[in-house]
């Protein structure tokens, strides 16, 4: 005899292929929260690297920042020792020069004058000083104007006075310091 299966079985087989779909269901959830998972590490692992990346970053510009202050106070150290450099050069180049005014000033001094202070303000110098008379400080300042290093006398004051028996006169010269043009060389060709 044949054997006829009256049971409902599409039921089960539909029963079946819902247990069967749900498991794959179930299954693709499992794998897609599993990349999630592993997606969401990943980028963790990707930001942290990359906040680490960042803060190395900002520590190694803080250094080089450091550095470049410490650079800066160097460069101004620098500016500053070459400002007193150039300054003692100037001072070392210009102390020929008041030996050659005070040789001119000698030179050019007449007798019957006698020098009281000399003092000098860049390339200005002011001369107060004694004299027997008049013509002995114009001859004194025709003296000066012709000298090599001294130029451009100028008589300020000029005031007689009666001391001992004695008639003086008490002047004030001003005058310019020149630097002659072939000075330079002759500085040179004297020092080597």
């Amino acid at each position: 005899m044949a054997k006829i299966n009256l049971l409902p079985w599409r039921e089960e087989l539909r029963k079946e292929k819902q247990k069967e779909f749900a498991a794959l269901v179930g299954f693709i959830a499992i794998v897609a929260v599993g990349i999630l998972v592993i997606v969401h590490i990943y980028f963790s692992q990707l930001v942290e690297y990359h906040k680490s990346r960042n803060q190395y970053l900002t520590d190694e510009i803080a250094k080089l920042d450091k550095k470049i202050e410490e650079i800066q106070q160097l460069e101004s150290e620098k500016d500053r020792l070459l400002a007193r450099m150039r300054a003692i050069e100037q001072l070392q180049g210009n102390r020929p020069l008041i030996v050659h005014v005070f040789d001119e000033i000698v030179r050019t001094l007449p007798e019957g004058v006698s020098l009281v202070s000399l003092t000098q303000k860049g390339t200005s110098i002011t001369i107060n000083g004694v004299a027997q008379s008049n013509a002995r400080v114009s001859n004194f300042m025709r003296n000066l104007d012709s000298s090599e290093w001294l130029k451009s006398p100028k008589l300020d004051v000029i005031q007689a006075k009666d001391e001992s028996g004695q008639r003086i006169f008490n002047f004030t010269l001003k005058l310019t310091q020149v630097i002659p043009a072939g000075s330079g060389d002759e500085e040179e060709g004297g020092d080597a």
